[in-house]
């Protein structure tokens, strides 16, 4: 097979991926709207604040979106510009935020994402400003594809990994993206995270934001 027959092939395949992206969503979000709007009005009811919140991440090249979730803190910041370390018992989780983060029900919102064409339902997770501006120029290639509502980070550990390992395997995923690849994250996705819940909060109960090399560490405070 020559170069141009892959070329086309690989084309054929990201325009089937889309497709298969906008008929996933769709079909997700019939049986989940009458799901979302209970949520959304608990969510109402157990603290003040908007049910969803929009906040700015990159997607494909570098381009920025607002994606969606819902509310889950008293206190969201919509454009973070600095490391946030949030813990599992963390004063600022709603009640109900709690229960949404440990199904990670929060991020289903996302699919509205998914249907804008902003995102896809499988691709490396979408990164905030900060943490793309610390990147090096290996780790910007997990750019080269839609942002996803899964990604194989999440089911090989999510928060539980380090932040240069989960970057590592969205490069990997980039590089060996397949359809095939695609449906084993969602199903793998179903079971670990929807069913076994892993991977919510990272080493003793703390998920570190990603800040980069070691100089940015520092200046951030980190260690």
């Amino acid at each position: 097979m020559s170069l141009a027959d892959c070329f086309r092939l690989r084309v054929l395949a990201i325009r089937l991926k889309r497709l298969l992206d906008v008929i996933g969503a769709s079909m997700a979000l019939v049986p989940l709207a009458a799901p979302l709007l209970v949520v959304a009005l608990a969510i109402r009811l157990d603290s003040k604040g908007p049910a969803f919140f929009r906040q700015e991440r990159v997607g494909r090249d570098g381009s920025t979106f607002r994606m969606w979730k819902l509310r889950t803190m008293t206190e969201v910041r919509a454009t973070p510009t600095e490391p946030d370390r949030l813990r599992q018992d963390d004063a600022r989780i709603t009640r109900v935020g709690r229960a949404l983060r440990a199904a990670s029900f929060d991020e289903l919102p996302q699919l509205v994402n998914v249907l804008r064409g902003e995102m896809s339902l499988v691709g490396p997770r979408p990164a905030l400003v900060y943490q793309v501006a610390a990147y090096d120029g290996e780790q910007r290639r997990r750019l080269e594809m839609r942002p996803g509502l899964t990604s194989l980070a999440v089911v090989k550990g999510r928060n539980a990994l380090p932040w240069e390992e989960r970057i590592r395997l969205d490069v990997w995923y980039v590089d060996h993206w397949s359809l095939g690849l695609d449906a084993r994250i969602l199903f793998r996705t179903l079971w670990k995270v929807l069913v076994r819940h892993e991977g919510v909060y990272g080493p003793e109960g703390r998920n570190d934001p990603f800040v980069g090399s070691q100089e940015v560490r520092t200046r951030e405070g980190g260690t």
